[in-house]
């Protein structure tokens, strides 16, 4: 971490437990890209005693988007005619065949968009031209998707579609229970739901701590974690009040509520877990492009050599992947995990691995 002459005596003193911990060893998964991100970028891996680990968990939407998905929206480029709109991290992740980039060298209408609604307004503006927009997200982008499709009512488009990958975290935590000691929770996604998933954790004997994303922040969150954890009870810690409130974002939940429904989900590298996904709801089919394209389903076919799967895991490092850094790299990624700004791959070949 970089030196700060400002910092505060409560920080000093959770860096020095952080260093100085003797405890029982503990493991922590930091759900979240953007924790692995910025545990890197701000050095704090280096403040952690040997007996705290930190693992990389499946929470960046890229990462978990299955082939099958990215076929799909090639298909709809190629096949169909259609403008599709994404963000960039999704125009190199590998498919089955080809990625959303190559999709674009072979003369597919393939865009990069900062928002749902930059799609929806494309599509307002060329009517004579079929639009979709690639939403992926975990429940903190989930609202803007079903806010594009509010916004495409009222203006009475007919020419707008959403090709749903949306994921809810709860049945991650359940998934991956088993592969950690305690979470490190995602700050932005409780910043919508609320502390209910955390505490019904906690009631099953699974602990965490909700975390906000400054390194102060980061290290406030880790040295109760580790505090915590040594105390031997379940438990769940709110360490960005200032942002993640008990009830969350009711506007956003009810606008979610609205357009989406549960659905099961395929994960890349972890598989299907049932009512992980979001979808349109029926009334609203003809806004979703797999409806009105009839696409076929499918989950697609992954590079045999790729670990993104057991990394998502907390099964292995990326290092620890014979691809990485070798024929993986952020220029010529084979993996999801190595194409997101949020991948653990990523992290790993940024800011040179572990330690």
């Amino acid at each position: 971490m970089k030196q700060n002459h400002q910092m505060s005596a409560p920080l000093r003193r959770a860096i020095d437990f952080l260093k100085t911990y003797d405890g029982p060893e503990v493991r922590i998964m930091e759900v979240c890209g953007t924790h692995t991100h910025e545990i890197f970028k701000q050095g704090i891996r280096q403040l952690l005693s040997p007996k705290i680990t930190l693992i990389s968990g499946p929470g960046c939407p890229v990462c978990v988007t299955p082939a099958g998905y990215i076929d799909r929206a090639v298909a709809l480029a190629l096949d169909h005619g259609v403008t599709v709109c994404t963000f960039g991290d999704l125009m190199r992740v590998p498919g089955t065949e080809m990625s959303l980039s190559m999709a674009r060298g072979r003369g597919g209408d393939v865009r990069v968009v900062y928002a749902p609604e930059d799609a929806e307004k494309l599509a307002a503006e060329h009517p004579e031209k079929p639009f979709a927009f690639l939403s992926v997200g975990f429940e903190t982008t989930t609202p803007s998707s079903c806010l594009a499709v509010d916004h495409a009512i009222r203006d009475g488009l007919d020419n707008f579609t959403l090709l749903t990958a949306n994921k809810t975290m709860p049945a991650a935590y359940e998934a991956m229970k088993n592969s950690t000691d305690l979470f490190l929770y995602p700050g932005h996604v409780h910043a919508i739901t609320g502390l209910a998933d955390v505490k019904k954790m906690q009631q099953e004997g699974v602990s965490g701590v909700v975390a906000g994303f400054t390194a102060g922040e980061l290290i406030t969150a880790l040295a109760i974690a580790v505090k915590k954890y040594g105390e031997g009870v379940p438990f769940y810690v709110n360490a960005y009040p200032r942002v993640v409130t008990d009830e969350g974002s009711p506007e956003a939940k009810q606008l979610v509520a609205k357009y989406m429904e549960p659905c099961d989900a395929w994960w890349r590298g972890i598989g299907m877990l049932p009512d992980s996904g979001m979808r349109l709801k029926k009334a609203y089919a003809r806004f979703d492009a797999a409806e009105r394209y009839a696409l076929p389903e499918g989950n697609g076919k992954d590079n045999p050599g790729c670990h993104c799967g057991d990394v998502l895991q907390g099964r292995c490092r990326p290092e620890d992947c014979p691809l990485f850094g070798t024929v993986c790299t952020p220029v010529h990624p084979t993996g999801a995990c190595m194409v997101s700004s949020e991948g653990a791959c990523s992290a790993y070949y940024l800011y040179g691995g572990e330690k």
